[in-house]
């Protein structure tokens, strides 16, 4: 297993003491606060580096370091720069720390603690807020990485490798304190974890605010992954925030926020019609690194296991009369038919033979050279197209296969299965986002098949298109969306808007935003209703 890499320049181990999360959910949106102290035993000033994943999608806002009564905050500059500036000031001696996203994958940042004096220690706060994916039982989930796997930097690929070493899980030199507060419109019915619990402690009678935190002696040596349950999932709602005080009317930070959460509902009349068919294209990952277990504590299951059991049930559960075709990669790629083939008893049983002889035994991690293979494919009339990858992301040039895939996005839908711990978020979730599609994380045999399922149903929805936002707010308030336009809807998913809201209004206190969009040549909306008050923040 590999944990975050935490070394000096001359890779040797840093001296962490211990890691603080504090976790923040509000409905679908998770903040998360981590504070890191390190110290230097050393009788010379210690030059470190910390690398460390986030979400892909995280959005770092604070980050800041004391060292004894001097603290330093963060601002945002060009990289060059950042950098320049650093070197400088460690050439004059001077304290500096540096956070960078790495160039080839949004969810490495790398922390260049520089001249931390003999003796002394450091304390490092980094806080970032990110969206929590709704899995096939309707849990949120959040995952706190311990693991980050090597990432497999392909030949000639643009950039530099991503250098990324380890501690063993069994020298983990520090401990870590973790506790979550959750609240939404809902009331909370249950959080689960990987980890062990104390108990769930509600705030109020509604049970619509809970706190929970690890249980004591938790060795950071696995991923921390907690999935929060609300009850009545599916019902639309929307969270006010109020800007803050401190900042003007009229700015990002002073005037209030929404986030509103739709589920969106077809009508049974069109998914009825809806005839199953398609081109079901399949990218299995049998490098090297999928021979490693999914489990470090048990060592029962390999992903490459894991990944050919999903494989097997997607198989057997493919409508007749589709075509399907399926690749595997690794330092160089195979495939089972020469083209697509129509779905039979025969195909099927044939594929099925090839699929159970899958090892783990193809090398590196060179994903781009098949994609752009099935892209140069040509598609079959009638069949849309529909490609499955499965990997466990351990790949440097995370932006490139991204970047290919939304090139080809109007000529297929793609959907994604990061197999097991410390799958990279970046590539798992970018996939799903420029392909139009949706992923999914298989960390355990548990919940498998659910998020298998789910996955195939919502390849065989026909695309929706036509889709737009509209508000109907009170005269004298504006509003600006924040958020990316919605560019895949699925039955029943969660879809996410954030707006901001300018100006007041004395006449009324709702506002209404509507969702429309067409499926199979039917158009049909969603509308949702909400209030203009901020919440207010009990505890």
């Amino acid at each position: 297993m590999n944990s975050c890499g935490l070394l000096t320049v001359w890779k040797e181990p840093v001296p962490l003491k211990s890691i603080e999360v504090e976790l923040e959910v509000r409905d679908h949106v998770a903040t998360v606060v981590s504070t890191l102290l390190y110290e230097n035993k050393e009788d010379k000033p210690l030059e470190a580096v910390f690398v460390f994943p986030l979400p892909g999608d995280a959005a770092v806002c604070h980050f800041s370091a004391k060292i004894g009564q001097k603290e330093i905050v963060a601002e945002v500059k060009e990289k060059q720069e950042a950098r320049e500036e650093y070197d400088d000031a460690l050439s004059s001696g001077q304290q500096a720390f540096l956070l960078e996203e790495s160039e080839q994958s949004p969810d490495i940042f790398s922390l260049s603690v520089g001249s931390l004096p003999p003796g002394e220690s450091a304390s490092i706060r980094l806080e970032y807020v990110t969206e929590l994916a709704v899995q096939a039982d309707d849990g949120l989930r959040f995952c706190l990485p311990a693991v980050l796997n090597p990432r497999y930097q392909p030949e000639g690929s643009e950039g530099v490798s991503v250098q990324v070493t380890s501690v063993p899980a069994s020298l983990v030199p520090y401990s870590l304190s973790f506790s979550a507060r959750v609240s939404s419109p809902r009331p909370i019915s249950n959080v689960e974890s990987n980890c062990s619990l104390d108990a769930l402690q509600y705030l109020n009678t509604e049970q619509t605010q809970a706190t929970v935190k690890l249980a004591a002696g938790h060795k950071f040596n696995r991923d921390v992954e907690l999935l929060i349950y609300y009850k009545d999932a599916h019902q639309p709602t929307a969270v006010v925030e109020a800007g803050q005080a401190s900042a003007k009317p009229g700015t990002l930070m002073g005037d209030p926020v929404v986030m509103l959460s739709l589920y969106p509902e077809f009508p049974q009349t069109v998914m009825s019609s809806v005839a199953s068919c398609g081109e079901f294209v399949f990218l299995i990952d049998r490098s090297g690194s999928m021979d490693c277990p999914m489990d470090i504590r048990t060592w029962q299951e390999t992903r490459i296991g894991s990944a050919r059991d999903t494989l097997l049930l997607l198989l057997k559960s493919l409508p007749m009369g589709c075509y399907f075709n399926i690749y595997s990669f690794g330092s160089s790629y195979e495939h089972i038919f020469p083209k697509s083939v129509e779905y039979s008893e025969k195909t099927m049983e044939e594929a099925l033979k090839k699929v159970e002889e899958m090892g783990a035994d193809l090398g590196g991690t060179e994903i781009l050279k098949p994609l752009k293979h099935i892209y140069s494919q040509p598609c079959i009339q009638s069949q849309p197209r529909q490609l499955f990858v499965f990997t466990d992301g351990e790949v440097g040039n995370t932006k490139e296969v991204i970047n290919l895939v939304r090139k080809n996005s109007g000529s297929h839908r793609c959907f994604s299965f990061g197999i097991g711990e410390g799958a990279s978020s970046a590539l798992i979730n970018g996939l799903a986002k420029e392909g139009g599609g949706h992923a999914q994380f298989i960390t355990g045999t548990d919940r498998m098949q659910p998020k298998v399922m789910q996955s195939l149903r919502f390849a065989l929805h026909p695309a929706v298109v036509n889709i737009s936002v509209t508000w109907d707010l009170p005269k004298g308030v504006s509003v600006t969306v924040l958020s990316p336009p919605i560019t895949a809807i699925f039955q029943g998913q969660r879809s996410l808007i954030y707006a901001q809201l300018t100006g007041q209004s004395s006449e009324a206190a709702e506002g209404c935003v509507t969702v429309k969009y067409s499926l199979a040549g039917h158009p049909s909306q969603n509308q949702l209703h909400f209030s203009l008050k901020p919440a207010e923040d009990a505890g």
